[in-house]
């Protein structure tokens, strides 16, 4: 499932909507607005390449800006083999150390 063609088929584009709308449209490490075109990046926190069967997995997807995308990608043109996503502002997983990031607020009700 995973290459170039499954990033255009309309099951993806359909998951990468629904994941930018559970996410706010914001980077899940740093808040920012990633609603105008071009701005959002929906990322697969365990890679396709090793997890294809997390391909449309919502908990292995979050919404990044372009800047913490590339650092969560530091692996691409280095020939390095692994991820090396380390992310400024987050914990070794990618979440944001922000108390107030919406995944770090309890909501009402639970």
């Amino acid at each position: 499932m995973a290459g170039a063609s499954f990033y255009r088929s309309r099951e993806w584009r359909r998951f990468r909507y629904a994941i930018l709308v559970r996410d706010n449209f914001r980077c899940v490490i740093c808040g920012a607005d990633v609603s105008a075109i071009g701005a959002a990046r929906v990322d697969h926190i365990k890679t396709l390449r090793t997890h294809p069967h997390l391909a449309l997995e919502p908990s292995n997807a979050r919404t990044l800006c372009v800047i913490h995308d590339a650092q969560g990608h530091r692996e691409k043109g280095s020939g390095a083999r692994q991820r090396d996503a380390r992310f400024s502002g987050a914990t070794a997983d990618g979440f944001s150390l922000d108390p107030g990031h919406p995944w770090n607020v309890e909501k009402k009700g639970e």
